[in-house]
């Protein structure tokens, strides 16, 4: 351990590879026989020479400060973090000699200096956005001209939601059988209409509908529950007007307009409890739990990256963070942008408070209640073990009272699940995952009377 807080772990480290070619590459490259002139400061700073192919050593340096790294390396790579800079965090956190404590250089210091000047300008800049899902950028908002754009977008998002409330009626009325002989053009074509309407979110749903008829057995009844949920979100658009404010603010949400984060901050001891990514054609979607210590409080930081791109922002799973946290409008108040960080991340000292499945399953039924389209909401169980249950699994309660929640069986698949049973041997677990309504998806694990935090997911 030094100065600024807790050596991150290997698998805190290759948590942040874009890739699995990067995270193969860059333990190769966390070696002392790689790197010259490596070191560490206690502001949060590492850096090192790497040797290359060239003559000249690639120059590295990371900035650790805060949980969130930023990185930059004179390598040609377009990944971030590169393989150079894995490889140097994964030597920095084997707590390498190699890697000192020392002054930082001057190639090192004037990226670092620029970093810490753009943070400044950024948190003294007024948020100019406004209306609803539109921003101004630069110089002052006007109002007006806010809200006529908000309400043209409000309109085309209404003549689409119309539009698709009419091909819904037209699937029912011809046979959901019908929509495995016209194949995935016609999804495609109706979300193509979505987005010429300005309501991504509308479009994604339709694209979700389109790929059920190959999904297999069982398809039609798949097929109409989301035909189901579809129908209810234009509806409520549709009568927005009547809706309770958080309510609608969460349609609004749903369709895809986007309003910036508001209310005050809220400061807290942020444990990180997951971080995963989610493809989605071209865009990569990184989804972070957090749990506020004091508060209580959950919180979904999401992230995104395009074009091969990994999402900006990266916290490490199993560290704590004294920072603030601000939430966005809409029913179920998780989302939320992180703010102002104060002092370095430690390493987390007890997992989250869990509950037993049956009340696991009660805060789920309520925040669909908030939010219909609500697919998981995030859970910590306590006292569970992995058991077998006729083709999955399921997690069932240690004190032996014979309730269990099942795994998803998309989770099946995955070796986090094997990790999970290895971790419990047998007996009783304390598990973060989410809660939905085809189970439960394990994403991080801690041994009992253990502050370990196992990931549960690779990124």
């Amino acid at each position: 351990m030094n100065q600024q807080g807790v050596r991150w772990t290997a698998e805190q480290v290759l948590a942040l590879a874009p890739d699995d070619a990067s995270r193969k590459t860059g333990s190769r490259l966390g070696t002392a026989g790689s790197w010259s002139e490596a070191g560490s400061s206690g502001s949060g700073a590492v850096w090192g020479l790497c040797k290359g192919s060239g003559s000249k050593p690639y120059r590295t340096v990371v900035d650790t400060a805060g949980g969130s790294p930023a990185y930059k390396c004179s390598c040609p790579s377009r990944k971030f973090p590169c393989k150079h800079a894995l490889g140097l965090l994964l030597l920095w956190a084997a707590d390498d000699p190699t890697v000192r404590d020392s002054e930082v250089p001057d190639w090192a210091r004037e990226w670092l200096a620029a970093r810490s000047e753009k943070a400044g300008r950024k948190a003294g800049s007024p948020d100019a956005k406004s209306g609803e899902g539109e921003g101004t950028s630069g110089g002052a908002a006007d109002p007006e001209a806010a809200r006529r754009r908000a309400e043209r977008r409000a309109e085309r998002i209404t003549m689409g939601a119309t539009e698709l409330e009419q091909r819904l009626t037209d699937l029912l009325r011809g046979g959901l059988a019908a929509a495995e002989q016209t194949g995935y053009a016609m999804w495609e074509e109706t979300a193509a209409r979505m987005v010429d309407a300005q309501a991504p979110g509308l479009a994604a749903r339709v694209r979700d509908l389109g790929a059920i008829p190959a999904s297999g057995p069982g398809w039609p009844v798949r097929l109409l529950e989301e035909c189901a949920m579809l129908h209810l979100l234009d509806v409520a658009w549709l009568g927005r007007d009547r809706l309770p404010e958080p309510l609608a603010a969460t349609v609004r949400t749903r369709v895809g307009l986007t309003a910036p984060a508001a209310g005050p901050p809220v400061r807290d001891r942020w444990l990180v409890l997951a971080q995963y990514d989610t493809p989605d054609g071209k865009l990569v979607t990184r989804r972070i739990w957090l749990y506020g210590k004091e508060s209580g409080r959950t919180a979904l930081v999401l992230s995104f990256g395009a074009a091969g791109r990994a999402p900006e922002i990266a916290l490490p799973v199993g560290l704590m963070l004294d920072t603030e946290l601000t939430y966005y409008p809409g029913a179920g108040q998780l989302r939320a942008d992180v703010g102002e960080r104060f002092g370095a991340p430690v390493a987390i000292d007890a997992p989250p408070p869990g509950r037993g499945t049956a009340e696991a399953l009660s805060a789920y039924g309520r925040a669909l209640r908030d939010d219909p389209w609500l697919e998981a909401w995030p859970v910590t169980l306590s006292d569970v073990i992995p058991v077998p249950s006729g083709d999955g699994w399921q997690l069932a309660e240690g004190s032996g009272g014979g309730a269990a929640l099942p795994v998803d069986p998309r989770a099946l698949s995955r070796p986090g699940l094997w990790k999970l049973t290895a971790l419990s041997g047998g007996g009783p677990v304390t598990v973060f995952g989410e809660c939905g309504h085809r189970g439960f998806t394990p994403l991080t694990a801690w041994p009992e009377g253990s502050a370990e935090t196992v990931p549960l997911i690779d990124t």
